[in-house]
C-alpha cells in the first residue's frame, strides 16, 4: 500500500523560501502570481493492511516528517 505524506508550513510562519521563489517568478516575467508555498512530500510504501499502513505513516509524519511547531502534515492513501 502506497501513503503520502505532505509537510507544509502551518499559515502563520513565514515561508522564506516560497517568497524567494515568487520574487524570482516575478522578475521572469510572471507579475500575476500572488503566492507560493513551499511543502514536501513522501511516499510510503506498506506491506501491510489498510489501517495499520495508515496508522503507521500517521505516527511517522507526526513524530519523524513534521515538526509539530511550524508544519502540518497530511497522510493520504494512493492504491
Amino acid at each position: 500500500m502506497q501513503l503520502e505524506v505532505v509537510v507544509s508550513l502551518k499559515p502563520e510562519v513565514l515561508d522564506t523560501e516560497g517568497r524567494a521563489i515568487q520574487s524570482t517568478m516575478h522578475r521572469l516575467g510572471f507579475e500575476s502570481l500572488e503566492s507560493v508555498s513551499v511543502s514536501k512530500r513522501f511516499i510510503l510504501e506498506f506491506d501491510e493492511a489498510d489501517e495499520l499502513a495508515f496508522q503507521k505513516a500517521e505516527k511517522l509524519a507526526k513524530e519523524h516528517l513534521s515538526n509539530p511547531v511550524s508544519e502540518t502534515y497530511l497522510v493520504r492513501k494512493l492504491s
